[in-house]
């Protein structure tokens, strides 16, 4: 655990020393690791603009999509935890070279899939790059750890992979189209694009990315813990996934949520006994833990799973008593402009960190969200008012989206960063599946009383009163941990830092 000073967040190292230390770190890795982050926004965004054109390609229903992303976002949720343990115990950069070779094949594969069932295969395998961040996360702090300065590093270099992230995910979402059209509306052709950039993804890590340094003596991998954990992921995701496509007046939807709630019972007190768990609960109910994890679960809500409801909104006639009536090309500027505010607030939470604390800075971004959202309450009609309301939502959670892994990073113990890092995004997956869930319930219930396609106006005031509650309830929590927590703490070993390179 990251011992805590008494004299400001980030003044535990000399400012001309931990500036050094600063580029080094910059330079040296994280300008690879932005390429890998830039990548992974591609692939975030390359295949959204093309869904129709795939659907024709496969000669399958628009709907049957839905099953491609709920495959990989449940395979996502199974691997990383394993991952990012697998990454404690044998080297961070070995796993994500695993990942991306994993990634890499599936990404080709889905160029050549020419039906539902090998594009399902292929699409769920592509979420190995899901684990790719919390990774990063953890290797940077593994060579910040060193010099004392591993908080603070994090937290700066975590902001920049968001801004390269999200990026990413403008240029695959603009390129995707663009690229279609110049490919004469070839399918294959154009997603061999992605294809590419994931290959060449793998030789930047192999050649540019240094090594962690695991802790000594842990070469077990808890096989029976994870069992255990991944089973209980298995039925929530797969539960909330059924509940939305089958609605909430389906009784086995509910029992196989259940289900997996109660596995966490056997699972706690099976790890309670473990000397090296899966995920050491001791850690994860410290109070610098504990509400960072619940944190990215609550997030998730918002994150994950408003971002449809809100470009139907935005779609909708107003003839219907409510929504913007955008065309799609006005509707990608919108959700454009919400990427840039996740920019700025990536780039935002590191200065707000130095100025106050950590914490605070964590609680700031949270009320952002909350802020956000609730505005569209009262402030919905216009086009400038919900512009308003996702720039400062979207602020909020450009803050949060690499700020938490860090914070993760930071309270865990040494040969546990990774697992930590990972459990941000475990929880933040859950809580957008739930989002998604219940959104698409709640909006399809209210589609039957207007039209066929227009959801109710109570059903979208609904949806952004969870997601301003969910973050609103995320800020209380955070001010349960300690005022000090997440700070750069004094080296543990200072005449190794010194011999040792940063970068």
């Amino acid at each position: 655990m990251t011992s805590q000073r008494t004299s400001g967040p980030d003044r535990a190292i000399p400012t001309s020393r931990r500036g050094s230390v600063a580029i080094g770190v910059t330079a040296g890795l994280i300008g690879w690791l932005a390429f890998v982050e830039v990548t992974s926004g591609i692939l975030q965004g390359y295949y959204v603009p093309l869904i129709s054109d795939i659907v024709k390609h496969l000669g399958i229903h628009d709907a049957d999509y839905n099953w491609f992303e709920a495959a990989q976002l449940l395979l996502s949720a199974l691997v990383v935890p394993v991952l990012a343990k697998l990454g404690d115990m044998f080297g961070h950069k070995r796993i994500l070279l695993i990942a991306t070779v994993l990634t890499a094949l599936a990404t080709w594969a889905l160029a050549f899939s020419s039906n539902f069932t090998t594009f399902l295969i292929a699409f769920a395998l592509q979420g190995f790059y899901v684990v790719w961040l919390p990774l990063e996360v953890a290797l940077i702090f593994d060579r910040g750890r060193r010099s004392g300065t591993a908080a603070s590093q994090t937290r700066r270099a975590a902001g920049l992979l968001v801004v390269a992230l999200e990026a990413g995910a403008i240029v695959g979402a603009i390129g995707a189209g663009l690229l279609f059209e110049a490919f004469a509306q070839n399918v294959t052709l154009t997603l061999i694009v992605p294809a590419v950039a994931v290959t060449l993804v793998f030789f930047a890590i192999l050649f540019g990315v240094p090594e962690s340094e695991p802790a000594p003596g842990r070469r077990r991998l808890d096989g029976v813990g994870f069992g255990i954990l991944t089973l209980g992921l298995l039925l929530i995701t797969s539960g909330l996934t059924f509940l939305r496509i089958n609605g909430v007046g389906t009784w086995w939807v509910w029992v196989l949520i259940v289900a997996g709630i109660l596995t966490f019972i056997p699972f706690g007190r099976y790890e309670l006994k473990q000397e090296d768990p899966a995920i050491d609960l001791r850690v994860l109910r410290r109070p610098n833990m504990w509400p960072v994890q619940l944190t990215a679960g609550l997030i998730g809500i918002s994150l994950l799973g408003a971002q449809a409801p809100l470009s139907t909104f935005a779609g909708t006639d107003p003839v219907n008593g409510y929504g913007l009536g955008l065309s799609a090309g006005q509707r990608s500027i919108l959700i454009g402009a919400y990427l840039i505010s996740m920019i700025v607030g990536a780039l935002l939470f590191p200065v707000l960190s130095r100025r106050a604390t950590p914490r605070g800075a964590l609680i700031v971004a949270a009320f952002l969200v909350a802020i956000g959202y609730l505005l569209f309450l009262p402030f919905h009609q216009e086009t400038w008012q919900v512009f308003t309301n996702m720039a400062i939502a979207g602020i909020g959670s450009g803050a949060l989206v690499g700020s938490l892994p860090a914070a993760a990073a930071a309270a865990a113990p040494r040969g546990q960063t990774g697992i930590a890092t990972a459990l941000t995004n475990t929880t933040k997956t859950i809580g957008g599946s739930f989002a998604s869930a219940v959104f698409g319930v709640v909006l399809l219930a209210g589609a039957a009383t207007v039209t066929a396609t227009a959801a109710s106006l109570f059903g979208y005031m609904l949806v952004w009163t969870i997601c301003g509650l969910g973050a609103l309830v995320a800020a209380v929590l955070l001010f349960f941990v300690p005022k000090l927590a997440f700070a750069d703490a004094e080296p543990a070993q200072p005449a190794e830092a010194a011999e040792a390179p940063v970068a």
